[in-house]
């Protein structure tokens, strides 16, 4: 199986399950902004081989989004890429034809230099950010009970073909959530259906089509979004289910997912009270030991820290801080303007021994990695990131 991971010396990952997940004598819940780092498997740096400097890590463990941006040349697009982020997120702003958002995208990876993470939402139905250059689809829902996997397969392979024509080769889709409430919900149709074997099916279906089209699929919203009918957006709110209860339900398309060699997850900014119960998953680090204790190896990305869930708690600096020590390898920020706040507060966290540097160096050797770089001239660790099977 291709679920390979950093191939150095690393923590075993039955050490994450020693993690009392139902303990409510270890649900203690530590500042956010302060280190907690989640038990992953952590790569020994290389003997004689000297790290990128500690700006240009941090840099790289940053998604950041370009509002209103439609060509390489515009100053936010110039700035976020001379500081060294690991990706750009291109959203409806970004397109005006296909044509542009091409140019756009080739502007952008001659001015880096670099291998870039060029990343964009499209789900197919009303969350289709590229709707404009991949055309309208279904929802999820809709793919499922109508089409069969082989179906949805084929039109994700029709999706990423447009997508690589673009330059855009990640994907944040497809949804693993279970959900059968109101086509309009938070999740609603952007889920394949409630029953975790069919969520799973079409699920994995969908990422093999991009996979087979050269775009990385991202599996989400880690550790299952559908028990609530609250907005992140605005808000976020506690799901009470157990670790054993989501094992059996939510975890299931996830397990599936990683099983098969997903590359990326994403984490939701709900609040789970069988992890930390006052910290979204994707600033808690009990979620991200979560994650790594069911065998995942490749890249944890934030979902969106300018969501309400986040936002309004954490600044931008603060969260992506918080995010990090947790176990997030990428931040995504929908807007880039907060880049060169993100990048100054990962380094003085690092200097303040608030985050540890070799907790930094991990997230960005995967990153960079997954863009195709060399994460040994990053951070002088060896990364193997999983592939997805898709036979």
């Amino acid at each position: 199986m291709a679920l390979v991971g950093l191939a150095v010396g690393c923590l075993s990952a039955g050490s994450l399950a020693a993690v009392a997940l139902d303990d409510p004598a270890v649900q203690q819940v530590a500042e956010p902004t302060r280190a907690r780092v989640a038990a992953t498997p952590t790569p020994t740096p290389t003997p004689a081989c000297t790290p990128a400097p500690l700006e240009q890590r941090a840099a790289a463990t940053l998604v950041v989004g370009l509002p209103g941006i439609r060509d390489a040349g515009e100053p936010l697009a110039q700035e976020v890429i001379a500081l060294g982020v690991g990706g750009v997120f291109l959203s409806e702003s970004n397109v005006a034809s296909g044509e542009q958002v091409a140019a756009l995208s080739a502007g952008l990876r001659t001015a880096a230099g670099r291998p870039l993470l060029i990343s964009t939402d499209e789900e197919s139905g009303r969350v289709a950010l590229m709707r404009d250059v991949v055309g309208e689809g279904p929802s999820p829902r809709r793919m499922a009970q109508r089409g069969t996997p082989e179906d949805v397969r084929a039109r994700a392979a029709a999706t990423g073909t447009a997508l690589a024509g673009v330059g855009v080769d990640l994907d944040l889709a497809p949804v693993l959530d279970l959900d059968d409430g109101p086509s309009g919900g938070v999740i609603g149709d952007r889920s394949f259906s409630a029953d975790p074997a069919i969520a799973a099916d079409y699920g994995l279906a969908y990422a093999a089509g991009l996979t087979d089209a050269g775009v990385t699929p991202t599996v989400k919203h880690f550790p299952g979004h559908g028990r609530s009918a609250v907005d992140s957006h605005e808000e976020s709110s506690l799901v009470e289910a157990g670790v054993d209860e989501l094992r059996a339900t939510d975890l299931v398309p996830f397990q599936r997912a990683i099983d098969a060699g997903a590359p990326v997850v994403m984490l939701n900014h709900l609040q789970y009270a069988a992890l930390d119960p006052d910290l979204p998953a994707s600033l808690s680090p009990r979620a991200y030991a979560l994650l790594r204790e069911m065998g995942f190896e490749g890249v944890a990305i934030t979902d969106s820290v300018g969501m309400g869930a986040v936002n309004l708690r954490w600044d931008f600096p603060a969260a992506a801080v918080a995010a990090v020590g947790a176990g997030a390898d990428a931040v995504l920020t929908t807007d880039g303007r907060n880049a060169v706040r993100m990048r100054d507060a990962l380094v003085a966290a690092v200097h303040a021994g608030e985050l540890p540097e070799e907790r930094l160096s991990e997230a960005a050797a995967r990153v960079t990695a997954l863009a195709g770089g060399d994460p040994m001239a990053m951070s002088c660790l060896d990364v193997d990131l999983p592939t997805l099977i898709t036979d």
